[in-house]
């Protein structure tokens, strides 16, 4: 699998678990949200694990810029709250920190 959709995957899928946790505990929802929450956060952490890096740490600090942009996309799609230019502003830099991370030269180990 493709980092780039490694990436977005886990993206959609830490969203959308955290997203449960926050309905139930902020919205009132009732408590099986968490069942599918927990199940998409788990499932999150195994698409992390699939990123093409030596380095979990590399690997997590990139998906951030990610994660970043992809909240945001959430926060307009699902919530119906478009991001403003400052959002957007903020995600461009983050993703392009992320793409630095990412493709930046390495030294041989």
């Amino acid at each position: 699998m493709p980092t780039a959709a490694a990436y977005i995957g886990a993206a959609i899928a830490e969203i959308a678990g955290c997203y449960a946790f926050w309905a139930f505990f902020r919205l009132d929802k009732p408590a099986w949200w968490l069942v599918p929450g927990g199940l998409s956060l788990a499932l999150f952490a195994w698409l992390l694990t699939l990123a093409d890096s030596s380095a979990a740490g590399r690997a997590f600090a990139a998906y951030g810029g990610v994660y970043i942009a992809s909240s945001l996309a959430w926060l307009w799609f699902v919530e119906g709250n478009r991001p403003d230019r400052w959002d957007t502003i903020g995600a461009a830099i983050c993703l392009v920190g992320a793409a630095v991370i990412l493709a930046g030269p390495r030294a041989a180990a």
